[in-house]
């Protein structure tokens, strides 16, 4: 596997990503530095993690999770864009999540967002790649959702600061929409 292949992988993987922090950048009322770093490290090292358990499993296990992981990725973004959708038009500002870099609601989403890396990693150790081949790719993928996530916070912020409830709805339409793209693509109804 060659560098822009990994590459390649980088970017493919981290659209999930990028979409999501687009969604938390519009939510958000101030995409600081230290927030957009946040964002981009949960994904960035989710999405680097993921594969390397995929990698550590490798083809044991990796008929079953083919089957279920486009379900488990639908499902925590449909809940995810729901209850975003619900503080959108929710009149509580307080209770407000879609903005938030609280521990579960990040950890749901950077679970969400890098579920399809895990099979990348089953891939790779079908394929034969060398371990420490492996962690270079993981590495480079890891830092590709990095850079794409924190860009994606501060492009969606720009665009979030005015209408913001108006924007932490479509960010939840979004993930929904996304989360069900994911669904038809793993249960082959749409070709990816």
């Amino acid at each position: 596997m060659s560098l822009i292949e990994i590459l390649l992988y980088g970017v493919a993987l981290s659209m999930d990503a990028f979409a999501v922090a687009v969604c938390k950048g519009l939510a958000m009322s101030n995409a600081s530095i230290g927030k957009c770093s946040a964002v981009g490290l949960w994904f960035g090292s989710f999405q680097a993690l993921m594969p390397f358990i995929g990698y550590c499993i490798g083809s044991l296990f990796s008929v079953y999770i083919e089957r279920f992981d486009h379900w488990v990725a639908f499902i925590l973004l449909v809940i995810i864009g729901a209850n975003m959708i619900k503080e959108a038009v929710s009149k509580d500002e307080e209770n407000s999540t879609g903005g938030s870099l609280a521990f579960r609601v990040m950890f749901l989403m950077a679970i969400a967002t890098s579920i399809d890396a895990l099979a990348v990693g089953i891939a790779f150790s079908l394929d034969g790649m060398k371990f420490i081949k492996m962690l270079f790719a993981i590495s480079v993928i890891g830092v590709t959702t990095f850079i794409m996530s924190y860009l994606g916070v501060k492009i969606g912020n720009m665009f979030g600061t005015k209408y913001k409830s108006k924007a932490e709805f479509a960010g939840g339409i979004i993930l929904i929409l996304l989360g069900l793209k994911i669904l038809l693509e793993g249960i082959g109804v749409l070709n990816t």
